[in-house]
């Protein structure tokens, strides 16, 4: 079917509006092959391929005409969004013809992320009073918040969050929905005026389904919240582990056993067991200090856990008795939430060595001298994705990240592939005449210290001579602040940092004002997208590698060492790679691009592993001459001040 597939590609590009790209036709070839073979593949499409159209038609094309359903989930809900009102509903308009029928397409997303009519109409339980502020009432910013989505329901047709502008706080959507485990389904006397579950009967009847990681993450870990379905699509697939990893991720709490024993004594069980163990459990928390289990739980830990799943084990069967008698929504969240601390507890009782375990502070609270929370992590999530997403389905892999160290191997390990088919679409732009890959090797190797006045000095003149211009991208929030700081002081360009305001809003800001630079970490080295002079240069202050002391990347190295590998280059420099990618694509986003990626860390031009890292990155043109670089900075910013940028 391949050559219908191309003729097809090239009228619904046409109907776009757009221009046939080699890249992007042998991207929708391969997919329809890998669809029809039932094979899975690895598709790497660069900056400017047209990979979401190069992947949905393809798509469309199977599931019209085998009546078999297909998934597309993309990386974020931002992303899911452009997929599903945008580019998919553009290709199912250009298609219909040719397929003899318009296809039917669908979004779905967690119960979560939609109001809840049966909770706003009184139908639940008040919220605990530990998960509001002292501030809760109708003047508060959170009530004028929750005040704000009660008008919007009034006119709303969807229910969905993503359509609530400007958004509100999670505390306050808190207050409006339900998660999947406490929603009653089927059983909810107001499921006909549902948001979720019409959006879900959709998703049911629809040939095309545009999900998220976050709902894969559930597929693999949890239940089947998909249904059936025929063909997988996952775009930016680069972060599919992260995202598995962290929905398997769980944690054990004095107050969440706590919360959860409120929430049974509210069905009239009598909690003194789970109330005994929670106390048993702070007590032993207490005494121990923050850091990985490697031989697993202490005697006293363990003590607690034990007492905690036995209470919670009979707290359940008294609250399944509550429910099987009356129902309702106060013993289905007492349900959810016995249910999540049974489970983790089943899970820190497992096997040793499947699951990753340590003793945190409460998130943020890194001074905390003492652990408060238990937390759990899969060692492994490749087996997750080959029993939860991949089995007995066509599966495609593609994203502008996939070849690390110019291989596709590591990417295949981690998601549980073994020998799948790969390609790599390529990109029309030409990076080595539009970009300059600069590394600052005369920088001193960076240290734990934060960020060098050396490499300060080096990161001056450097956005001095792009006339501002710049995207800093850091490896922490800490080195991030530090730079802003000292940038704010010694020059005379507007400075963002990412934790000014929202990212969204600091965004549009940046792209406004050509001289503004945007310094920030996490979020920002992926999907931003800024075409034009405003990111002339992209900083990057050192290799991202995950903390030392991070407990999972620890566990996985260990792993890899065990079983004769490189345990560095399999986790740590692949996950480098990954970011050190994502962040320099942030440069070349048009066809007109033209700009600079420096790297203010040397080990990129010294290091035996700098070779693997640089060709996972685009390929720019590599220097290590500053003055060069300068010289290329200040061309581009007087052009751009040329023409009005």
């Amino acid at each position: 079917m391949s050559d219908d597939v191309t003729a097809l590609l090239a009228k619904a590009v046409a109907a776009l509006g757009g221009q046939e790209r080699d890249g992007q036709r042998d991207m929708a070839v391969a997919v329809d092959e890998a669809i029809e073979t039932r094979e899975h593949a690895l598709i790497q499409a660069g900056t400017g391929t047209g990979k979401s159209v190069g992947y949905l038609v393809p798509a469309v094309v199977h599931a019209v005409r085998t009546k078999k359903r297909v998934i597309v989930s993309t990386a974020t809900l931002a992303l899911q969004r452009q997929v599903y009102t945008k580019d998919l509903p553009q290709v199912a308009d250009a298609l219909a013809d040719d397929l003899g029928e318009q296809p039917r397409i669908a979004l779905f997303k967690g119960r979560s992320n939609y109001l809840c009519v049966h909770k706003m109409a009184g139908g639940y339980p008040e919220p605990d009073d530990d998960m509001l502020p002292f501030t809760a009432g109708p003047t508060s910013e959170l009530g004028q918040q929750v005040a704000r989505i009660n008008e919007w329901e009034k006119e709303t047709e969807t229910g969905d969050r993503d359509d609530l502008v400007p958004g509100v706080s999670g505390r306050a959507w808190a207050q409006v929905s339900v998660s999947g485990r406490e929603c009653l389904e089927k059983k909810c006397p107001m499921i006909d005026e549902c948001y979720s579950q019409k959006a879900r009967d959709e998703a049911a009847k629809a040939h095309v389904v545009v999900t998220n990681h976050a709902v894969l993450g559930v597929q693999a870990t949890s239940h089947d919240m998909l249904g059936e379905h025929d063909v997988l699509i996952v775009d930016e697939a680069h972060e599919l582990v992260q995202r598995i990893t962290s929905s398997a991720t769980h944690e054990l709490t004095v107050a969440a056993v706590d919360r959860a024993a409120r929430a049974a004594r509210r069905c009239g069980v009598t909690t003194e067991n789970l109330d005994t163990a929670a106390r048993r459990l702070d007590g032993a928390l207490g005494d121990s200090e923050n850091g990985r289990l490697r031989l697993g739980l202490p005697d006293a830990l363990a003590e607690a856990v034990e007492l905690i799943r036995g209470a919670a084990r009979a707290a359940l069967t008294q609250v399944g008795k509550v429910t099987e008698a009356a129902g309702g929504s106060a013993s289905k969240i007492a349900m959810a939430a016995l249910q999540e601390v049974f489970d983790v507890c089943e899970e820190l009782q497992g096997e040793h060595g499947k699951y990753v375990i340590w003793l945190a502070p409460a998130d943020g609270d890194y001074e905390a001298p003492r652990p408060s929370r238990i937390v759990a992590a899969p060692l492994d999530v490749a087996g997750l994705i080959r029993g939860g997403l991949l089995d007995g389905k066509a599966t495609v892999f593609t994203s502008a990240t996939l070849a690390l160290g110019g291989k596709f191997d590591a990417m295949a390990r981690h998601l549980g592939l073994d020998g799948p088919t790969s390609m790599d679409a390529g990109s029309p732009f030409d990076y080595s005449k539009a970009g300059i890959l600069y590394v600052a090797a005369h920088l001193p190797r960076p240290g734990p210290g934060g960020i060098s006045a050396e490499a300060l000095d080096e990161m001056e003149e450097l956005i001095r001579a792009a006339g501002g211009r710049t995207l800093g991208l850091f490896s922490s929030h800490r080195a991030a602040l530090a730079a802003a700081e000292a940038m704010r002081e010694r020059l005379d360009v507007p400075v963002l940092y990412q934790l000014d305001d929202q990212v969204s809003t600091l965004v549009e800001q940046f792209r406004e004002d050509p001289r503004a630079c945007l310094f920030g970490s996490t979020s920002l080295w992926q999907g931003i997208d800024i075409p034009g002079p405003s990111s002339s240069l992209v900083i990057i202050d050192r290799i991202p590698f995950p903390r030392p002391d991070d407990p999972v990347s620890q566990a996985r190295t260990e792993e890899v060492g065990r079983r004769g590998g490189n345990g560095f280059m399999a986790v740590s420099a692949t996950s480098a790679a990954l970011l050190m990618a994502q962040g320099a694509g942030r440069l070349i986003r048009g066809a007109d691009d033209r700009g600079v990626v420096a790297v203010l860390d040397s080990r990129l031009a010294t290091a035996r592993y700098g070779g693997f890292l640089a060709k996972s990155m685009p390929p720019l043109w590599p220097t290590n001459d500053r003055d060069k670089v300068l010289d290329a900075l200040r061309r581009l910013d007087a052009a751009a001040r040329a023409n009005g940028s």
